[in-house]
C-alpha cells in the first residue's frame, strides 16, 4: 500500500438513520475500491461491517466499522457507524476523529430523529456535513419531498448536486448538475454511462447548476466577483468554493446513490476525493493543556486510541489516529495516561474485521494495532519530546439504567471483568458499584443497548445474568427542629460504657446564621456556639456539626465520636435507609463518667439520640428530579405530552426547533424506568429525548408512605 501523506488523507463519519443503508452502501464503496472482490450482503451476514455475532443476530449494526479505500491517489478513512440512537456513542466518537460527516437518508422517508440527532452533533462539533438520498430504487421514494424538507429544516444551505431522473424500481439514471452531466448505468450497476443532458432535463438542471454556483461562489471573494461577472464558475473553482463552504458549514450538498445497486457510488467516491476537505484544512484539535497541535508528519508524533474492539482469536484491537508527527511498525512510544512503554510489534490498515500491514502512518491517518500491552481507549501514546494527551470526546449522559447480577454469584467477580472490558469497547456504558443502593447498575443509552450487553455476557462470556429494576437514591431530611436526649450506659464487669448526649436537629439552607435560642415545650435552651463543622456529603447536601457545650459536660475529645455517631446515622436514614442531608446539628449538653466514658460511648449516644431527634423532626423523602427534552414528531406530541403528565412531569416549556417539536419537562427519576421504551412505542421509535440531573425534591406524601412500608417490609425480610 502506497505510503500517503497528510495533504492526501480524508477521514469522514457515515451516518444515517437505522434502515438508511449505510452497511451496504459500505459493501460498495470497497468493491469500487478493490478492497473486496465480490458485495456481501447484510440478510446473508457476509458484509464488511456488522461482522460480529450479535449484530448478525439481532439484525442490526452495534459497533462502527473502520475502514479505508483509495481513489485517485486519495485515501479516505470511513468510520461506518450504527444508526439507532442507543448506539450514539460511537458516532459521536467518530465524529471527533474524522472530518467529515456524510450523512444518509432513506429516500422513503427523508430526514428522521437520527438524521436530526446526527446533525446536532456535527452543529456542536463544527464538521461539514453532506447529506446523500439513498435507496431511489424504492417504490415509495420522493427525492424532491426529501430534498423540501431539509430545506425547509436546515434552511438554503442545503444545496442538491444530483436529482434522479426516474424514482422507483426503474431507478437507474441522475444528473449531476455540478458537472452538467447525466449518468446512467446497466443493471448490474457500476461504472457509469456519462453522456449529456437531455433536452427536456436542461431547463431544470440549468437552474440547479446556477444555484449550485451561486452556493459555491459566496465563500470566496474572488469567485463571487467573478460570479457577478459572469454568473459562470470553472469546475476546479466550483470545487474550490464548495469545500471552502463545507469547511465553514455554509452549504450542506445533497447527493443521490442507489447502494444496494452500486449506482452513483462512483461518482460520490470521486465528490469525496476531490472535493471533501483534507485534514490539514480543519480546524486544529488542542491537547488537554490547551496548545494547539499541528496536524504535521514532521512534527512529534501523538496516536490517540479512540476505539478499542474485541475480536475472536485475536483479542483486543486497538484504533487509532496519528493527531501529528508519524508512526513506524516497531516503534517504541510512551503512555501519557498510564506512565509505561508500548512498542508497536506492527501496525494495519483497516476493512472492518480485515487489517492489512503497513510500515509507516502519517499525522492524520487512522489505523489500528493488536496485542498492545496497556493501552486503553482514550490513552495517548508519545514520541520522545512532547507530552500530549487528549480528552475531546464528551459523551452524553445515560439514559437507561438496570441493575444487574449474576445468576451464579460465584460469577460476579468474572462479571465485573468482563464489564469493564465491554466498556473499553462502548464508553456510553458506564458501570456503578453502588454502596448506596446495595446494586451493580449498568447505566446505558436505553432498553436496546443494555439487551445487548447482556446478549454478549451470555453468549460471548457464557455467563448468565438477570437484570431487574435501579433502586432510587432517595435522600432524606427534616422540616422542623426537634431535641433529643439518650444515654449510653453498659457494665458487665471491668470497665463499661457511658455517655449521655442532649442535641437538637433542624433542616439547613446555606447561609442561615448560627442558632442563639430554641423553645420546646414552653423550655427555652440558649446556644453558646464554641466549635462548628460544615461537612460537604459526598452525596449532595450539607450536614452543620456544632459544638455548644458549656461547663465541660462532655470533654472536647469526644466531639468527633459524636460527628461520627451523627455521620453513620446520616448514610443509613431511618425512614428508607437513603442518606440524609441538609441537617444541622447543635450538641448543647450531656454526662461522661470519669473511668467509663470512651470514643465508641458517645458515638453510640450520639447514633441514638439524632435517629430519635430526625424522627420527630417531620422527616421528609426527597427523590431526584431530571431536566428532560424530547425531541418529537408534531404529530406525537399529544400522546407524548399525556404520557408524561401521567408520570408526575412539570411541563416547562415547547418550542420548535429543525422541524421537530422539542418538549423541555422536569420529571423524577424513578418515572424515567422505562421511559425510552414508552417513548419508543407511543412514536414508533421516531422521538428521542435527553436527561441530566436536576435536583431533589419532596416526594408527594402518598408515596412517601408507600416508600416507608416497602423499606419496611424489606427490612422484615433481610432479618
Amino acid at each position: 500500500m502506497k505510503l500517503y501523506q497528510t495533504n492526501e488523507i480524508k477521514n469522514i463519519a457515515l451516518l444515517g438513520n437505522d434502515g438508511s443503508g449505510k452497511t451496504t452502501l459500505t459493501e460498495s464503496l470497497l468493491y469500487e475500491a478493490g478492497i473486496i472482490q465480490r458485495r456481501g450482503r447484510v440478510s446473508q451476514g457476509t458484509t464488511v461491517s456488522d461482522y460480529f455475532p450479535v449484530e448478525q443476530d439481532y439484525g442490526y449494526s452495534v459497533f462502527s466499522t473502520v475502514y479505508h479505500v483509495e481513489y485517485n491517489n486519495k485515501k479516505l478513512n470511513i468510520i461506518d457507524c450504527p444508526g439507532s440512537d442507543d448506539f450514539v456513542g460511537a458516532a459521536i466518537t467518530a465524529l471527533n476523529v474524522t472530518d467529515t460527516a456524510v450523512l444518509l437518508l432513506n429516500g422513503q422517508y427523508g430526514p428522521e430523529v437520527g438524521t436530526q440527532n446526527h446533525f446536532r452533533y456535527t452543529e456542536k462539533l463544527k464538521k461539514p456535513v453532506i447529506f446523500l438520498v439513498n435507496q431511489l430504487d424504492s417504490e415509495k421514494c420522493d427525492y424532491h419531498n426529501v430534498l423540501d424538507r431539509l430545506q425547509e429544516i436546515y434552511g438554503s444551505k442545503v444545496v442538491p448536486v444530483q436529482y434522479p431522473i426516474n424514482e422507483g424500481p426503474e431507478f437507474n439514471a441522475l444528473i449531476d448538475v455540478l458537472l452538467m452531466k447525466k449518468y446512467s448505468w446497466k443493471p448490474e450497476g457500476g461504472a457509469p454511462i456519462i453522456e449529456d443532458i437531455p433536452a427536456e432535463e436542461m431547463e431544470k438542471a440549468t437552474e440547479m447548476h446556477k444555484a449550485l454556483v451561486e452556493a459555491a461562489a459566496e465563500n470566496d471573494d474572488t469567485l463571487m466577483e467573478k460570479f457577478f461577472e459572469t454568473e459562470q464558475l470553472t469546475e476546479d473553482e466550483m470545487r474550490e468554493g464548495i469545500r471552502k463552504g463545507l469547511v465553514t458549514r455554509s452549504i450542506f450538498p445533497v447527493f443521490c446513490v442507489c447502494a444496494g445497486k452500486d449506482m452513483g457510488v462512483r461518482r460520490l467516491m470521486e465528490f469525496l476525493g476531490n472535493v471533501v476537505p483534507f485534514v490539514d484544512e480543519m480546524p486544529k484539535v488542542h491537547n488537554t493543556r490547551g496548545e494547539e497541535v499541528p496536524v504535521v508528519t514532521d512534527g512529534p508524533t501523538s496516536l490517540y486510541f479512540f476505539k478499542t474492539g474485541m475480536e475472536p482469536h485475536i483479542g483486543e484491537v486497538a484504533y487509532f489516529k496519528v493527531m501529528s508527527g508519524s508512526v513506524k511498525t516497531g516503534d517504541e512510544l510512551q503512555n501519557a495516561d498510564r506512565g509505561s512503554k508500548e512498542r508497536l510489534g506492527q501496525i494495519y490498515v483497516c476493512a472492518g474485521a480485515n487489517r492489512q500491514p503497513v510500515d509507516q502512518l502519517n499525522a492524520g491517518d487512522i489505523g489500528c494495532a493488536v496485542k498492545l500491552k496497556d493501552v486503553k481507549t482514550g490513552n495517548t501514546l508519545n514520541g520522545k519530546d512532547t507530552e500530549n494527551r487528549f480528552d475531546f470526546i464528551k459523551y452524553p449522559n445515560s439514559k437507561y439504567s438496570r441493575a444487574i447480577k449474576a445468576v451464579n454469584e460465584s460469577e460476579t467477580e468474572k462479571m465485573m471483568a468482563a464489564l469493564l472490558r465491554m466498556r473499553q469497547e462502548d464508553p456510553t456504558w458506564i458501570v456503578e458499584q453502588s454502596k448506596e443502593l446495595r446494586q451493580i447498575i449498568i447505566h446505558g443509552q436505553g432498553e436496546f443497548h443494555l439487551r445487548t450487553l447482556k446478549w454478549r455476557l451470555e453468549n460471548n462470556e457464557k455467563i448468565q445474568v438477570r437484570f431487574e429494576e435501579a433502586r432510587i437514591p432517595y435522600r432524606e431530611t427534616i422540616t422542623k427542629a426537634s431535641r433529643a436526649d439518650y444515654r449510653h450506659k453498659k457494665q458487665s464487669g471491668g470497665a463499661g460504657q457511658f455517655g449521655e448526649v442532649h442535641l437538637i436537629v433542624e433542616p439547613y439552607a446555606e447561609g442561615m446564621p448560627d442558632p442563639t435560642l430554641y423553645t420546646f415545650g414552653g423550655q427555652e435552651f440558649r446556644m453558646n456556639i464554641k466549635g462548628r463543622e460544615e461537612v460537604d456529603l459526598p452525596w449532595g447536601g450539607k450536614l452543620v456539626f456544632l459544638n455548644s457545650v458549656v461547663g465541660g459536660a462532655i470533654d472536647a475529645r469526644f466531639m468527633p465520636a459524636i460527628l461520627k455517631g451523627v455521620m453513620d446515622c446520616m448514610e443509613r436514614g431511618p425512614l428508607t435507609g437513603s442518606y440524609a442531608r441538609d441537617v444541622r446539628v447543635v450538641v448543647y449538653d450531656g454526662k461522661m463518667h470519669p473511668v467509663d466514658s470512651n470514643e465508641l460511648s458517645f458515638m453510640l449516644a450520639a447514633r441514638n439520640a439524632f435517629s430519635m431527634a430526625f424522627r420527630e423532626a417531620g422527616p421528609k423523602i426527597l427523590e431526584p428530579i431530571y431536566d428532560l427534552e424530547v425531541y418529537v414528531p408534531a404529530d406525537y406530541m399529544g400522546d407524548v405530552m399525556s404520557d408524561l403528565q401521567g408520570r408526575r412531569a412539570l411541563i416547562m416549556g415547547m418550542d420548535s426547533e429543525n422541524g421537530y417539536q422539542k418538549l423541555q419537562a422536569k420529571i423524577p427519576l424513578k418515572e424515567l424506568a422505562n421511559y425510552s421504551i414508552a417513548l419508543s412505542s407511543l412514536t414508533g421509535g421516531r422521538a428521542s429525548f435527553t436527561t441530566k440531573f436536576a435536583s431533589y425534591e419532596l416526594v408527594p406524601s402518598d408515596i412517601q408512605q408507600q416508600l416507608i412500608a416497602a423499606h419496611e417490609a424489606e427490612t422484615k425480610n433481610d432479618d
